[in-house]
């Protein structure tokens, strides 16, 4: 049994003016063969778990083609144009296959093609033919095309957000191949695509109102024939037509029951829309409230989400923490001219009204200036052993450096973009965040895996950019109407 292993992965947002390049998949994973086996096998990713499933079904893992980059701008027609081809041709390249286990996204933009990861299923399924069975597994914040759906036999998707389960899913999908190669299940799925854009604000998926649409979904698992479903809660940042919630359920030979209880999924949605509305607030009354709570207090920065595309140069809330005077705290900002600074000042050295961060995106705020005192100097290099949002276990955060402000922040400069996955982020660096009052992280949900360990309050923070949760303030194009909760109009049926 040959099972082929395919994975492109980017979350585009397409509110972010950079576009992502193929520097930008150099810089993460591009790797062909037996190089995909040497990044993802063991990994706690579902690459890393298709590699898994298979072996232990004793079935031969064929690795082909992985590519992933960190959360950005639309992919440029000539990156996606040069991926799809160096992948259709490793396909070739890797013989006769009994099943092939694909891993995109699901909320990828290309610059000429704005179903990024339809696009490429699709051309796979050309390639391969219906014969040979296709299992795909989903971040839970794609936007589901039925592009995606026609490509695939079955389409798996993470159950967590924070994204904790993606190994699981990945042994689930190998282990449902292995059962559809045997020919002891025929996988047949479909899905209901909910007029709905879920707030990311919303998106916790171990608190309500998510939490109850998990366990329905949960519940479903045990009726006859059903193998398996799926929650997307989808990516409202990646302009497309498909943007919204989702419901997927595959079931063993069984189309009709497969729509009827996607449908089922949807229809518990609808009612509810409101709650999914996200709960705003403001920069000065979360450090109000931060400023009366045990600490640390970790501030989670919605505008300037790295995971979900954004700069991470944001300096807003550092701002307004150095107007209101000294509180103990720490950020991390993108920024390799000033990590470059500091680095060749060397530790020790004091530099007056030096500028931090604010340079790639005038929504996030002005440069922070300040006077600052050089603590440390770092490679920027780590290992995350622990489950953590997104997988990832080897980090590379280019040339960092430590510095104190003048008004109690203590600020990690990174020369790549890093999401706040990992608190090894800190103390790979010399920073223990108990330390602190306050610790500003960038995102909405996927840092509370790291963060909650040693923050015992989180507060989601409304601030501007291209991943800002007041949703209503982008300019969308492209998304379907009508579509909650930009036409409030939207009806039940």
């Amino acid at each position: 049994m040959r099972i082929g292993i395919i994975a492109i992965q980017h979350e585009s947002n397409t509110f972010v003016q950079t576009a992502t390049t193929l520097d930008d998949f150099q810089h993460d994973a591009l790797v062909c063969g037996d190089e995909v086996r040497l990044l993802f096998e063991g990994a706690l990713h579902e690459v890393g778990g298709f590699f898994t499933g298979l072996k232990q079904a004793q079935a031969e893992a064929v690795p082909i083609f992985a590519a992933r980059a960190v959360p950005g701008g639309a992919v440029t027609k000539e990156t996606f144009d040069k991926l799809v081809a160096t992948m259709l041709k490793q396909l070739d390249a890797a013989g006769d296959l009994d099943g092939l286990l694909v891993a995109p996204h699901g909320a990828g933009v290309c610059e000429s093609v704005r179903d990024m990861d339809g696009y490429w299923l699709e051309l796979v399924r050309q390639k391969i033919g219906n014969a040979v069975p296709m299992i795909c597994t989903l971040d839970a914040h794609a936007n589901v095309s039925l592009r995606m759906i026609d490509a695939c036999d079955a389409t798996i998707v993470y159950r967590t957000n924070p994204h904790v389960d993606q190994f699981e899913r990945g042994v689930e999908a190998a282990n449902l191949m292995v059962k559809t190669v045997q020919g002891t299940v025929r996988p047949t799925q479909a899905v209901c695509l909910v007029p709905v854009a879920i707030n990311i604000e919303r998106q916790h998926t171990e608190s309500q109102p998510c939490q109850s649409l998990i366990e329905s979904a949960d519940k479903m698992l045990k009726l006859d024939r059903v193998l398996s479903n799926s929650v997307v809660l989808g990516f409202p940042y990646a302009d497309v037509e498909e943007m919204g919630a989702s419901f997927i359920v595959v079931t063993d030979n069984d189309p009709e029951l497969a729509a009827e209880l996607a449908s089922n999924l949807g229809d518990e949605l609808m009612p509810r829309r409101e709650e999914f509305v996200a709960h705003l607030i403001g920069i000065e009354e979360a450090i109000d409230t931060a400023s009366q709570l045990e600490g640390p207090v970790c501030l989670l920065d919605m505008g300037d989400n790295v995971g979900g595309g954004s700069s991470a140069d944001g300096t807003l809330i550092l701002h307004a923490l150095r107007d209101r005077g000294a509180m103990k705290s720490c950020a991390c900002l993108f920024d390799p001219q000033a990590a470059g600074q500091v680095i060749a000042a060397g530790v020790g050295a004091k530099i007056t009204q030096f500028s931090m961060g604010g340079k790639l995106d005038e929504r996030l705020g002005p440069p922070l200036i300040t006077d600052v005192e050089v603590v440390s100097v770092h490679d920027g290099l780590f290992t995350e052993d622990e489950v953590r949002h997104g997988g990832k276990t080897e980090y590379k955060m280019g040339p960092s450096a430590v510095v104190q402000t003048d008004f109690g922040a203590t600020v990690l400069l990174n020369s790549f973009r890093t999401p706040p996955f990992s608190l090894k982020q800190l103390t790979s660096c010399g920073i223990d965040p108990k330390e602190f009052q306050v610790l500003i992280a960038k995102g909405v949900q996927a840092p509370l895996a790291a963060y909650s360990p040693v923050c015992p309050h989180s507060i989601r923070v409304n601030t501007p950019g291209p991943t800002s949760a007041d949703m209503e303030q982008l300019t969308y194009q492209h998304r379907r109407k009508p579509l909650f909760p930009f036409e409030r109009e939207t009806t039940d049926e």
